[in-house]
């Protein structure tokens, strides 16, 4: 039967792109690769074709050559190894983590199912929640969890003390047994060791031949001051045991700080809110206010404060993570009004009024008054 022409084959225009010719041919090879139709002769001859046209257009100096001489300008190269395309440096570009699929049945690096060796054991994570002050200046506290650890009986290797594992006889240790047809070259874990590459005579009792088992760890954690939350620490070796007697993982805590009831953060800062009178608002005043961690401190509020004004004492925020110095602690005050007042203050507050000469047509405030500094 007469070759189809190649760009008929991949379904594209001769001006098509490289990426064009990608993407024609990733589609078709998906289509009919042979996991997906097993024992179709059709769908096989349609993958072979595929394959050999996108190995000529695919490559520049071929596709120059076919579009200038047709099958002739390419046929003397050899034949078609349809392997190679599958150890191209456009592999990945083209089938991205399906490569593993595809390279088994070409004869490329099969991607093993980890036999034969110990493997790193799972990174663990745990959500703490944590209070304001905890976060700001740091604490100690004790969290528990449940991982797993080498079996101490037989130190994480599955095997009865006295007995070891052997290799698998198999596959001879690789994990993978190959078997061929026809065009088609096939890997897949090995059935007697389960892809591990070794068996177990004698079982460890303990752990049933896992090699691992759990256990309810309790540690003592330390938060660094100035921590925030979706910060997280890392504790090497408490995660998860490897398989095989591998290493041990490492345990992630993230935080989540709590919010407190009057103050807020950004950053190294500290916000809260501070309530004054009229008259310490008018005349000035010395207040004192309680920190973040406390303590009581002098807070002067200049004469003619407005409402809204914000006053800063400095190093009173929180301490830098992972650095020096401290942030600063911003007040805002907010004048109050009482609700009720005494007959003798209504007296003086009229009187401080007309002696004022209060305006009683204000002009509107300009918008860059509102929220002053």
């Amino acid at each position: 039967m007469a070759k189809r022409d190649y760009y008929d084959v991949l379904g594209v225009p001769k001006t098509a792109s490289q990426e064009e010719i990608k993407k024609a041919y990733r589609k078709l090879a998906i289509q009919f690769h042979p996991d997906k139709n097993a024992g179709d002769k059709a769908a096989e001859e349609k993958f072979k074709e595929a394959t050999e046209a996108y190995e000529v257009l695919g490559d520049e100096k071929k596709r120059e050559a076919y579009d200038r001489f047709g099958f002739a300008g390419v046929e003397g190269a050899g034949g078609h190894d349809f392997s190679s395309v599958f150890r191209s440096r456009d592999f990945d570009d083209l089938f991205g983590d399906m490569g593993g699929i595809f390279e088994s049945f070409f004869g490329g690096r099969p991607r093993r199912s980890g036999a034969q060796g110990a493997g790193r054991g799972l990174d663990l994570r745990i959500n703490l929640d944590i209070t304001f002050k905890e976060a700001a200046f740091g604490a100690k506290k004790d969290i528990s969890y449940t991982r797993r650890i080498h079996c101490p009986e037989c130190k994480g290797s599955g095997a009865q003390s006295g007995s070891q594992r052997k290799v698998c006889p198999t596959c001879q240790g690789t994990g993978q047994v190959r078997r061929s047809s026809g065009f088609f070259s096939i890997s897949t874990p090995c059935s007697t060791c389960g892809g591990e590459g070794h068996v177990i005579e004698n079982p460890c009792r303990t752990c049933s031949g896992t090699g691992l088992e759990k256990k309810n760890q309790k540690i003592k954690v330390t938060i660094p001051p100035g921590i925030e939350s979706d910060r997280r620490i890392t504790i090497p070796g408490q995660g998860n045991a490897g398989a095989n007697g591998g290493a041990t993982g490492d345990l992630y805590v993230y935080f989540n700080v709590l919010p407190h009831e009057y103050f807020e953060r950004s950053g190294a800062d500290v916000y809260c809110a501070l309530p004054i009178s009229f008259p310490q608002a008018v005349l000035g005043a010395e207040v004192q206010v309680t920190t973040l961690e406390d303590k009581t401190v002098k807070l002067k509020i200049p004469p003619g404060t407005p409402n809204g004004r914000i006053l800063r004492l400095r190093n009173e925020g929180i301490p830098v993570l992972n650095g020096h110095g401290r942030g600063d602690l911003y007040i805002k005050v907010f004048i109050q009004i009482p609700p009720k007042l005494s007959p003798r203050a209504k007296d003086l507050l009229k009187e401080y009024s007309a002696s004022a000469g209060e305006d009683l047509f204000p002009r509107p405030l300009p918008l860059s008054e509102l929220n002053p500094k």
